[in-house]
């Protein structure tokens, strides 16, 4: 069996409103694995989850989970992919029902998936020690708990399952820095005691580093850049991803200022999307989106450039 679990094999998204929110993007997950996925806000980070979660149908491009492919999966099967792969959201407040209390809410995901009353009122206390929880949380509502002790029930419900991979959706963001390190914390002893694969997305390029082994840049529906977290931090080449990373405190960057404003979705600019902001931009650009090429083991990048120099993206020394 192969160590992929989830695979994206050239998925395409567009909606309605002409908005191509997502364009030929490959992905893959192994076993065991973080991949990170960043970029600003409306770059397809969260419509290319939906996608490969069977939220959402893409207009092209197909998902693969071990080596099956997600959209032939009917009943049962579709049932345990469900169930094998779990979602952690941005917002736990939301996601959470107000009238439930957190037993409730975790019972109701092991309900759907076969769990017996006695092996809920086992499994449950278990859980919730799991993520740091004392188990007298198990009577509380949402209202009576804090935003991280919610998010933390929330990682809870996800594992319930016993799943193989968990997407996190933005699971930090609303947290302050504290609290948002305790559970990354959380979540690399989960991945290091359960074998959990995670799929971690986030327009936080310093969060991602503390979790991920890859990371994937998206700009404007595509994948501009991807590679192992280490060598990305050290030796980017794509301008983007360069401007990132010179905006991410701790990474002793000088800062690289970006001009103008995300272009439009519905309207994007000829060539490479990211041309009209880019410092290093020239003709060459205007003319075709570059495909990804690699530049070293496991590296691929969207650029004309070859030489990461020409990113003007020199260490504060």
């Amino acid at each position: 069996m192969t160590d992929i679990l989830l695979e994206a094999q050239g998925i395409t998204k567009t909606f309605g409103n002409g908005v191509r929110a997502v364009n030929n993007v490959d992905l893959t997950v192994s076993r065991g694995e973080t991949l990170g996925i960043v970029g600003e806000s409306g770059c397809g980070k969260s419509t290319t989850i939906k996608v490969v979660l069977r939220l959402l149908q893409p207009d092209s491009g197909r998902v693969f989970f071990e080596d099956e492919d997600i959209a032939r999966l009917r009943g049962r099967g579709l049932k345990e992919f469900r169930r094998r792969v779990q979602v952690v959201p941005q917002n736990p407040q939301t996601s959470l029902n107000p009238r439930l209390t957190l037993f409730d809410s975790l019972a109701f995901n092991l309900r759907a998936h076969g769990h017996t009353r006695s092996q809920r009122r086992q499994r449950i206390p278990d859980l919730l020690d799991r993520v740091g929880l004392d188990p007298v949380y198990a009577d509380r509502y949402p209202h009576q708990m804090s935003g991280g002790q919610l998010q933390r029930a929330a990682i809870a419900r996800a594992l319930a399952t016993e799943p193989d991979v968990v997407i996190c959706d933005e699971a930090v963001s609303a947290l302050d820095k504290s609290v948002q390190a305790q559970i990354l914390n959380l979540l690399s002893d989960l991945r290091r005691d359960l074998g959990l694969a995670f799929v971690f997305i986030s327009h936080d390029l310093a969060v991602v580093q503390h979790v991920s082994d890859r990371v994937a840049v998206m700009y404007l529906g595509r994948i501009v850049e991807q590679a192992p977290a280490t060598d990305l931090w050290s030796n980017a080449y794509h301008p983007y991803t360069s401007a990132l990373l010179s905006a991410t405190p701790g990474l002793g960057r000088e800062r690289i200022v970006l001009e103008g404003e995300l272009p439009s979705p519905t309207a994007p600019p000829s060539g490479c999307g990211f041309r009209t902001r880019c410092p290093v931009s020239v003709a060459e650009c205007a003319e075709l989106w570059p495909d990804l090429r690699a530049r070293a083991a496991q590296h691929l990048a969207s650029c004309v450039h070859r030489d990461p120099a020409e990113l003007m993206s020199p260490a504060v020394g």
